[in-house]
């Protein structure tokens, strides 16, 4: 199941413009421009996708930033006339969007979430209508608040209770705690066992052994040690896998990653790429646990794909992703290899 869009032409009506040195007038030649537009699917078609997606499979899970604001731009919001900057225009398959650019909101003059009508309705509509789970993501570091949260209990619980008004009073579908608590400069007082001590706190409201067990908890990190006691209270961990400073990357690579984490059940693990950094090409050429680098058409297997087939040695992974995956909306077909790898895992029944 994907999200299939259709172009169709617009032709321009015919002006004049004035040709200063010739003293005339001259008629504009009609110019076709392609129009971008979502197919509305029968109510049966979105019946079934939302079935679908309450069935156990792997997920998709990405991070999605095109619809926020321009940079530096607080006093309007986005109207583009690309779908690839639209919540409306993400693939049907999509199983968690993570809002990078912020919660959108019709809600004004509030710091904690973006005034944004257009991408607030198209966010309510995808989740009602196609069953796309939102949550937000959280860059987990308390110090950056600047004294607001005192380094304690007390405001571990108040940093706790903050995150997670963002999800409940947005009515969203979870929380993602972003573990990098090494910023460059000093490891952040929220790390180690206090993460996990702050994780736990969070889990008496949402996750899996929280009073709101509809609601998600996901942990995704990059390389920081996380403790294995967080495990009964998160639904996914999420690793970033991405391809940074090398040219290809591998099953043997995603292996240790998942090794290093091994308590964590596979059906809980997700593996992400830096698609933002490789959309035109779906990523950096992968190679397989047995050797394989092709894909079934006999072309170079990119990460993207690569991540999809692969599975740990000790079971099958929770899912795959991308971080700023809404640039392959630029490739052809739109959302090209974010759709292409969805079918090699959870192939549409025809």
């Amino acid at each position: 199941m994907s999200n299939r869009l259709f172009f169709f032409l617009v032709m321009l009506a015919a002006t004049s413009a004035a040709v200063g040195l010739a003293g005339c007038k001259k008629q504009t030649t009609p110019e076709a421009l392609s129009i971008q537009t979502p197919i509305q699917q029968s109510a049966e078609f979105y019946e079934n996708l939302r079935a679908y997606k309450k069935t156990p499979h792997q997920v998709f899970y990405g991070w999605f930033a095109a619809y926020g604001n321009a940079e530096g731009v607080q006093t309007d919001y986005k109207q583009s006339a690309s779908w690839g900057e639209h919540i409306a225009g993400l693939p049907d398959s999509l199983d968690f969007c993570s809002l990078w650019s912020g919660i959108p909101s019709l809600k004004q003059n509030d710091s904690t979430v973006m005034y944004n009508p257009i991408a607030y309705n198209e966010m309510r509509k995808s989740m009602t209508e196609r069953g796309i789970k939102f949550v937000i993501p959280e860059i987990c570091r308390i110090q950056k608040y600047n004294g607001k949260f005192s380094l304690d209990s007390a405001g571990m619980r108040a940093y706790a209770k903050y995150l997670l008004g963002m999800v409940m009073d947005n009515q969203l579908d979870g929380l993602d705690l972003d573990y990098e608590p090494n910023n460059g400069q000093v490891v952040d007082w929220l790390s180690g066992a206090n993460f996990t001590k702050f994780v736990t706190m969070i889990a008496d409201s949402i996750g899996p052994r929280g009073a709101h067990p509809d609601k998600y908890l996901i942990i995704d990190y990059y390389t920081d040690a996380i403790n294995s006691a967080v495990e009964p209270y998160i639904n996914y961990l999420v690793n970033q896998s991405y391809t940074q400073g090398a040219t290809t990357t591998s099953a043997t690579f995603l292996q240790g990653r998942y090794n290093t984490v091994s308590w964590c059940p596979p059906g809980k693990f997700i593996v992400t790429e830096n698609l933002g950094d490789w959309w035109q090409t779906g990523g950096a050429p992968f190679t397989e646990a047995n050797g394989n680098t092709l894909t079934r058409e006999g072309t170079q297997m990119k990460s993207l794909e690569g991540f999809a087939r692969w599975n740990p040695t000790q079971g099958k992974k929770g899912g795959w992703g991308g971080f700023y995956f809404d640039r392959d909306y630029n490739n052809t077909p739109p959302y090209y290899y974010v759709r292409r790898s969805i079918q090699i895992v959870n192939p549409s029944v025809h």
